[in-house]
This record gives C-alpha cells, structure tokens and sequence, in this order.
C-alpha cells in the first residue's frame, strides 16, 4: 500500500511538472497565447496534453525531496516552456518588423491598429502580415509541430535537467538576429519597387518642375507597394513554409543545448 502510494505521489509530480511546461508554451505561442484565445480552451489543452505525455515521463529518482527543490524544478519546467514559445513568436514579430518597413515606406507609417495580444498599437501592414503567416502557419500544422516539439522536449530534456549554457545564450542571440534579417528580406521586394519609384519621381521633379510630385507620389507609391505585395504573397507563402520548418530545427537546438 505504502509503495503505491508513493508511485502516486511521483506521478502526481510529474503530471504538475508536465503541466507547467505545456501550459507556459500555450500562453507564449502566437497561435494558443493570442488574447482573443479564451483561457478555459489553454488551460484545458494544457490539461489534456500532459495527461497524454504524463506516462511517457519519467522523473529522475529523489529529485523532489522537499518544497523548496520542487519550486526550482517548477521554475525550470516554466523556463522551458517560455523558451519553445519565445521561439516561435520570434519569427510572427520578424513579420511585424517587415510589415512596419513596409509601412514606413509607402505612407502608411503614421497610421496603426490595436493588436488585442499585446494591447498595443502595431502597423497595418503588420497585421496584415502576421493574419496572413498566421493562416499558413494553421494551414501548414503549424500548431501540430508545437505540439510535437513539446512532446519531444520531455525525451530531450527530462524535468529537472534544465542548465543555460553558453551555446543556449549563443543560440536565442542568433535567433534575435535573424528576426531583423527576415524582416528585412520579407520587405525587400516591397521597398526596391518603392525606391524606384522614389527615383522616377525625382527624375520627373527635374524634368516638370510644375508638377505637384507630392500629390501625384503619395498614391502612387501606396500603389505600387501594394501591386508589389499581391506579387510577393505567393512567394511569401513558400518562404514561410521553409521558415517554420527551421523554427522547429531552432526548437530542437535549444533544447539541445538546455
């Protein structure tokens, strides 16, 4: 009797500490973390999920041996979590960074919308980006491959085995970086089309000085940005596809080096 009750006790922490890492990775994700997301649906997710994951964990033998070891291991548990969410929402605000370029470049810079996530006032053409990348990260089961991740994390790293190491610091700098080189890949095409237009216009301010440029430039560069994006959303799609899929090599990196 009393070895099963202590069996029930271990498992009973592990459920907790499975629980704390699904439910800190669903209230970071984009997807899940979204405030419009009601929180019965995460949390019971999270439920869900690590009653599923609970029987395939296995928590090293005296790990818990009191209060004050159980809180560090559920900050640990909680860390993970945040991380595997940080990195997937690094890649939607590379998104709002390429959508603010865009932005800034053909007029549309001092006008913005409230994002219901963050309660803060973000680009239009950020949002309609991060809609967009939203929809194919849905399309392409981008939810699922979180939750693989999150399943997989238990196998590569065990509750409690958690360590910041030089290469996990090396590691989130890298991925920071790349958030303003894809911003600015993203927004590339968008900001040559309207450059060339900068110049055109300059060309005729030369050549027609009677010609109000200002008036005429305003619309046309908000044109030709937008001709330049319906042309890139195709490609736009694929690039997201490729960028997903390295964001989950990102995951596994990480909790590699963890």
């Amino acid at each position: 009797m009393e070895s099963l009750l202590t069996v029930l006790v271990e498992k009973f922490e592990v459920f907790l500490l499975v629980l704390i890492r699904c439910s800190a990775m669903f209230f970071v994700t984009p997807i899940f973390g979204r405030r419009n997301v009601p929180a019965t649906f995460k949390i019971g997710l999270a439920f869900m999920l690590s009653i599923v994951l609970t029987p395939t964990v296995e928590l090293q033998s005296g790990l818990v041996a009191g209060f004050v070891q159980f809180a560090l291991l559920t900050a640990k548990e909680i860390a993970v979590g945040l991380i595997i969410g940080f990195i997937t929402y690094v890649v939607f605000t590379a998104i709002y960074f390429a959508g603010q370029i865009i932005d800034m470049k053909t007029g549309f810079g001092i006008v913005n919308v409230l994002d219901p996530q963050t309660n803060t006032q973000v680009p239009i053409m950020g949002n309609f980006l991060y809609i967009f990348t939203l929809i194919v990260f849905i399309t392409m089961d981008g939810h699922l491959m979180l939750i693989k991740a999150m399943a997989e994390s238990f196998t590569i790293l065990p509750p409690g085995h958690m360590q910041v190491t030089a290469e996990t610091v090396a590691e989130v700098v890298s991925m920071l970086r790349d958030t303003f080189v894809i911003g600015f890949k993203i927004s590339a095409p968008v900001v040559a089309a309207v450059f060339l237009t900068d110049v055109a216009l300059g060309i005729l301010a030369r050549t027609m000085p009677q010609m109000n440029v200002f008036m005429v430039g305003m619309p046309l560069k908000i044109m030709i940005g937008m001709f330049t994006l319906m042309l890139m959303i195709p490609v736009l799609a694929i690039a997201l596809d490729v960028l997903f899929t390295n964001t989950a090599g990102s995951i596994y990196r990480v909790l590699i080096h963890l």
